[in-house]
C-alpha cells in the first residue's frame, strides 16, 4: 500500500496552511486525514466544505448523520473513518447501540434508522441508480427528496475521505485508536 506523507503548516503548500489552521482550531489538533489531504489544498478545502455542509446543513439529526457516515465508511471498509466517526458519534451523544450496530453490521434499534442505512447502502452500491420501489420505501419510512439529496452530499464527502485513507493508509489518530475497527468479513 502506498503511504502518503502527512504534512503540517511547515511542510504543506502555502494554500493549505490556512486550511490546516482551520482544522487545528476545529479539532484541537491536526487530524491525520487532513495532514494527508493538505498535499492537495483543493481536496482539503473541498472536504472541509462538504463536511461542514453535511454536519450543519442537512435534514438529518445526529443519529441519522452517524448512520449515513458510518454506513458509507463500513461499506468502503475505511480503517480510519470508522474509528473516527465512532468517536464523533460519542461527541454528538449518539447511543453506542447505534454505533455498534453500524460497525458490526447488525440491525439498528429503529425501523426508520434501518431504512436510512438500507437506502444509503443502495445509493452507494448502485451509484445512485435506484429503483422506484427503493425510493418509495425510503419515503414510506419518513424521509423526503431532500433526504435523498443530503445522502448524495454525504457520499461525496465520504468518498473523498475513504479513498484518501485507502491510498495513504492513514494511521488512525491517537484519540480514536480506542475505537479501532476490523470489517466483519475479516473477523
Amino acid at each position: 500500500m502506498t503511504k502518503f506523507a502527512k504534512l503540517d503548516e511547515t511542510t504543506a503548500p502555502a494554500a493549505a496552511v490556512p486550511l490546516i489552521e482551520k482544522s487545528k482550531a476545529a479539532f484541537g489538533r491536526l487530524p491525520g486525514l487532513h495532514a494527508v489531504m493538505s498535499r492537495s489544498p483543493a481536496l482539503l478545502d473541498g472536504y472541509q466544505v462538504l463536511h461542514r455542509l453535511f454536519a450543519e446543513g442537512t435534514s438529518f439529526d445526529a443519529e441519522e448523520k452517524t448512520v449515513v457516515w458510518q454506513t458509507i465508511n463500513v461499506y468502503h471498509a475505511c480503517h480510519y473513518c470508522v474509528p473516527a466517526h465512532t468517536g464523533i458519534a460519542k461527541m454528538m451523544k449518539v447511543d453506542d447501540a447505534i454505533s455498534n450496530a453500524l460497525r458490526d453490521e447488525t440491525p439498528l434499534p429503529t425501523a426508520k434508522l434501518e431504512a436510512l442505512r438500507t437506502f444509503t447502502l443502495a445509493m452507494t452500491d448502485s451509484r445512485g441508480n435506484l429503483t422506484d420501489a427503493q425510493l418509495e420505501a425510503f419515503y414510506a419510512a419518513g424521509y423526503t427528496e431532500q433526504s435523498v439529496l443530503d445522502i448524495v452530499l454525504g457520499i461525496a464527502q465520504k468518498v473523498m475521505s475513504n479513498y484518501t485513507n485507502h491510498l495513504a493508509d492513514t494511521p488512525v489518530d491517537a484519540p480514536m485508536q480506542q475505537f479501532a475497527w476490523t470489517p466483519v468479513s475479516e473477523r
